[in-house]
């Protein structure tokens, strides 16, 4: 005789707790997926995506629970993925992730958090196993000519929602077009994932060859004698900073540091056009090593230390060691921020220093780093036996948020500084606004401090020294920044993207350079005059294309000019190889 089934265990019963499950699960994802969208257009954008899976695999497996969990994971593991990411390092999931991240330098930083090994292990171990469950207990298919048809015709109505949906071109071009610095800030985190897939490779800048012989590229007359002993070459990143007094409303003496204002050393200074706001300090990195913009090369050039460091022919340190130069490379982070240590090897830097291994980190002062710049120059300095030194050394007090609570200050940043108007449209500060802003000025100070620390080190270390110090980027003040009217000559073509640059000479004759307005792409070439010492091909180029647009790049007034240059560095010098 048979035993009776437990009701619990019956089929019917079986087959409505799976469905109940499955529901459940699609409507977690339709609540952190689609409707957690920032926008109306990007909730309807992944909720299609959505929808498009979940009926790609119910027709294609002809199980409904198992299609419904099948066709929800992707997007939901992708959520708790970029959620987790978010919160660690302020950017989402991206599909140049999984391209550029997956190496032994990122599994050795994910030991350092415990939590997130585990949530990997756990989606590797549950996944696989709760997808055979579901397989093995949903109900089959009906071997019915109706019900093939009918999975069919949903198969082929989901691949046509998935293709539309994913068209650039198509009814969802809005959200293409919102950029990919955008898409690596919000946190429309299924949105910024898809439209970064088509980012993970680089495009070379459009040229015609012929272009280049439109000018000569060749022809650079001598700068004046070098000097009678090679400089030294100090060059100072100087995160998230600008000189606040272009902000109209900021004109206190807190908004005024010394370190923006020319003195006897000073060889050139003025306003810096950089081609990334509010983060992407690799990229102006990029920039100032290699002389070229990372926006030539299309929204992949974000990814610039992974995917354009390796293919960058020359750079400013692999010229400098022909030269008879040492280059050293200094992060206030740990080396395998944003691929670092790897990137500066491709670039050409004889060594690199890592903020662990000075300890450094993210809570340093400029003081801090510029100590730690002391005892690197003493070291590299014996292992340099009389060579020049290259030192290219970032900051990052100045990094965001600037959201310290003001009580926490010292005075006078301890109290809101702004309380007048100083908005456009006559309007007044914000709490939010007076935050970040006294907090910037605060940090500006610790930083104004740090430079005349460097500046006193270097003027009383006796050696003939180059020292370049610049603005990566303005901050952001969570987007807020932009509400500040501002005041910038007509030569600036955006104010959003423009910082300020410094180069200053110790203990060795000076000429005097006039850019007041100058191109990040240029500070290398820049450097290169002012030392006296001979360039290659493209830094002879780059040289040119200054002086002919008046320190101008990608907003040179010739576009002539401009294209004969791009065809003259990529089709003739092969600069991306």
């Amino acid at each position: 005789m048979t035993r009776p089934q437990h009701r619990f265990l019956a089929p019917h019963v079986r087959l409505g707790w799976l469905l109940a499950f499955a529901t459940a699960i699609a409507l977690v994802t339709l609540r952190f997926g689609p409707l957690a969208e920032q926008t109306l257009i990007a909730q309807l954008f992944a909720g299609c995506i959505l929808g498009g899976m979940v009926l790609l695999v119910v027709a294609a497996s002809g199980r409904v629970a198992f299609g419904l969990v099948a066709g929800c994971l992707p997007m939901l593991l992708l959520v708790i993925a970029a959620n987790i990411k978010f919160r660690y390092l302020s950017t989402p999931v991206l599909a140049p992730d999984l391209v550029y991240y997956f190496n032994a330098e990122i599994a050795k930083t994910l030991l350092e958090y415990p939590f997130i090994i585990a949530a990997i292990v756990a989606a590797l171990i549950l996944v696989p196993l709760l997808l055979v469950l579901l397989w093995r207990n949903d109900a089959k298919p009906r071997p019915l000519a109706g019900t093939r048809r009918l999975r069919a015709l949903g198969g082929v109505a989901a691949v046509i929602v998935l293709v539309v949906t994913l068209a650039p071109r198509g009814p969802f071009a809005q959200v293409y077009a919102k950029g990919m610095w955008l898409a690596m800030n919000d946190e429309s985190f299924v949105s910024d994932f898809v439209i970064s897939i088509r980012n993970t490779r680089v495009n070379p800048p459009p040229y015609h060859r012929a272009d280049a012989a439109r000018a000569d590229w060749r022809d650079l007359a001598p700068v004046g004698g070098a000097p009678p002993r090679k400089p030294d070459i100090i060059a100072v990143l100087e995160e998230s900073t600008f000189d606040p007094r272009m902000l109209t409303g900021c004109q206190s003496s807190l908004c005024d540091a010394r370190m923006f204002h020319a003195d006897a050393n000073t060889i050139a200074n003025g306003w810096l056009d950089v081609h990334t706001w509010g983060g992407g300090t690799w990229t102006s990195e990029f920039a100032f090593i290699t002389g070229l913009p990372h926006t030539l090369f299309g929204p992949a050039g974000l990814y610039a230390p992974f995917n354009l460091a390796p293919r960058i022919r020359f750079t400013l340190p692999r010229l400098l060691d022909a030269d008879g130069y040492r280059t050293v490379g200094i992060y206030p982070t740990d080396g395998d921020f944003m691929n670092g240590r790897d990137a500066y090897a491709d670039y050409g830097f004889d060594a690199f220093y890592g903020g662990r291994q000075l300890g450094l980190g993210w809570e340093s002062t400029d003081s801090d780093v510029f100590k730690a710049l002391e005892r690197v120059l003493a070291i590299e300095r014996t292992k340099a036996r009389g060579k020049p030194l290259f030192v290219f050394v970032l900051t990052l007090f100045q990094h965001g948020p600037h959201m310290a609570p003001l009580k926490d200050n010292p005075a006078p940043y301890d109290k809101p500084l702004f309380t007048g108007k100083l908005a456009p449209k006559d309007r007044v500060l914000d709490d939010w606004l007076n935050l970040n802003l006294t907090n910037y000025l605060q940090r500006l100070a610790s930083s104004d401090a740090g430079m005349t620390q460097l500046e006193t080190y270097l003027r009383n270390d006796g050696r003939p020294t180059l020292l370049l110090h610049f603005g990566d980027h303005q901050p952001s003040f969570g987007g807020a920044i932009n509400e500040l009217a501002r005041s910038v000559p007509s030569t600036v073509a955006d104010s959003q993207y423009v910082t300020y640059y410094m180069l200053k000479g110790f203990n060795l004759p000076l000429r005097r350079e006039h850019y007041p307005v100058l191109d990040i792409a240029y500070l290398g070439s820049l450097l290169l005059d002012s030392a006296g010492l001979p360039r290659d091909p493209f830094f002879t180029a780059n040289t040119l294309l200054r002086d002919r647009c008046g320190g101008h790049d990608l907003d040179c007034s010739n576009s002539t000019l401009r294209n004969s240059y791009r065809a003259w560095v990529f089709g003739r010098l092969d600069d991306l190889e």
